[in-house]
């Protein structure tokens, strides 16, 4: 099983379709809600806002991912002893900071998420780590990214780091292009890095969490 861990715009219709294309690979995925109540934004004030008391506070953030894996562990859809994430933007962050925190995920991947401040836990190492990264995100600095595999390698950590040339911050999403004129932020669709990003997640799942 699988658990999608959405933007920082909240559990929306494209983070529930992440979700279904996951299940037509073969896997059962669930669209977490780490806001709770089905909190969906449409304003980045609000968005920031709500995603920041996560940052703040990892205790609350690893008791919500861990909600998230005991409703799939518990579905009956799901191996309880083969789980994965994967997250896009704050989705992304989550995850990789659940890996850091203990959740046993067997693998995870970050499209997009940040990385600012990582600091690697011996525990990663229990996870297969992937991060999908666009080249021309200015949200995630040059250090933010030397940091994370300076880090991930001082402990031995197993993780795979991809690029996507020209790719702005949260180059999944076919509504960012919009939503960066609407609201002045620098996030565009990318099609070509969408598209290669998700062959890699399922390179990397195909070694690390292949389907049954």
């Amino acid at each position: 099983g699988i658990i999608v861990v959405h933007e920082w715009w909240g559990n929306n219709a494209y983070n529930q379709k992440r979700a279904r294309m996951l299940a037509e690979l073969g896997y059962t995925a669930f669209a977490a809600d780490m806001y709770g109540n089905g909190l969906v934004f449409d304003n980045p004030g609000d968005a920031e806002k709500n995603a920041g008391v996560l940052y703040a506070d990892m205790g609350l953030l690893k008791e919500r991912i861990t909600a998230a894996y005991d409703v799939l562990v518990n579905s009956g859809f799901a191996d309880p002893e083969r789980v994965a994430a994967i997250g896009y933007c704050f989705g992304g962050t989550v995850v990789l900071n659940a890996a850091n925190l203990g959740v046993p995920l067997d693998a995870v991947v970050s499209f997009h998420g940040g990385l600012a401040g990582f600091k690697a836990d011996p525990v990663i190492k229990n996870t297969h780590v992937l991060v999908c990264n666009g080249a021309a995100d200015t949200f995630v600095s040059q250090e933010d990214k030397d940091n994370f595999k300076n880090q991930m390698n001082a402990v031995g950590a197993a993780y795979e780091f991809k690029e996507y040339e020209g790719a702005l911050h949260a180059f999944t999403n076919p509504e960012s292009t919009e939503a960066g004129k609407k609201f002045n932020m620098p996030i565009a669709y990318h099609a070509a890095a969408d598209a290669a990003s998700w062959n890699d997640m399922k390179e990397f799942f195909s070694k690390y969490f292949p389907v049954d």
